[in-house]
């Protein structure tokens, strides 16, 4: 069985014999997942009224433990949401009551970000049903294919900077 990606590199292969296309078997694939994976997905998050940055703004949130506030510096830094994409997110989900934002006790420009109860209630809801989505996006591959496939993936995340230091 052959996949869009084989038949591009079966093309450049014809065009381009003096070309090593190899690496678009790879990027190709992860670029095609990419698009599949987050329709996926959004459909999950929409089912439950968010959007991917909104779901991992309240996941950051409720992963970070009781009492489940950050700085928005933090929750940057913690989640996989862009700095300016930090405060429209959060100006959102503080609008229907899901985050609160109020001072910090220890630095007068300081704010903390937190879950309000409706806020941990929605996470805790939508959180059992993306991990299934995972689940079934994944479900073509063992565990060993699962724990390689991480791997490598960590090794290249890795060898592009993409750290936690």
């Amino acid at each position: 069985m052959a996949d869009h990606v084989d038949r591009v590199l079966e093309q450049w292969g014809a065009q381009r014999p003096d070309l090593d296309v190899s690496p678009m078997a790879v990027i190709g694939r992860l670029s095609r997942l990419s698009r599949l994976i987050d329709a996926e997905l959004r459909r999950t998050f929409s089912a439950h009224g968010l959007d991917p940055a909104s779901f991992d703004v309240l996941a950051t949130l409720r992963r970070s433990g009781p009492p489940h506030h950050l700085t928005p510096a933090e929750l940057m830094r913690a989640s996989m949401v862009t700095s300016g994409a930090v405060t429209q997110r959060l100006d959102r989900l503080e609008a229907r009551g899901l985050v609160t934002r109020t001072p910090s006790e220890t630095d007068g420009r300081g704010v903390h970000v937190a879950l309000t109860d409706d806020g941990r209630a929605l996470i805790d809801q939508a959180l059992p049903d993306h991990v299934d989505t995972e689940n079934r996006l994944l479900a073509a591959l063992t565990k060993t294919q699962r724990d390689t496939l991480s791997d490598g993936l960590r090794n290249l995340l890795e060898s592009l900077g993409d750290t936690t230091d």
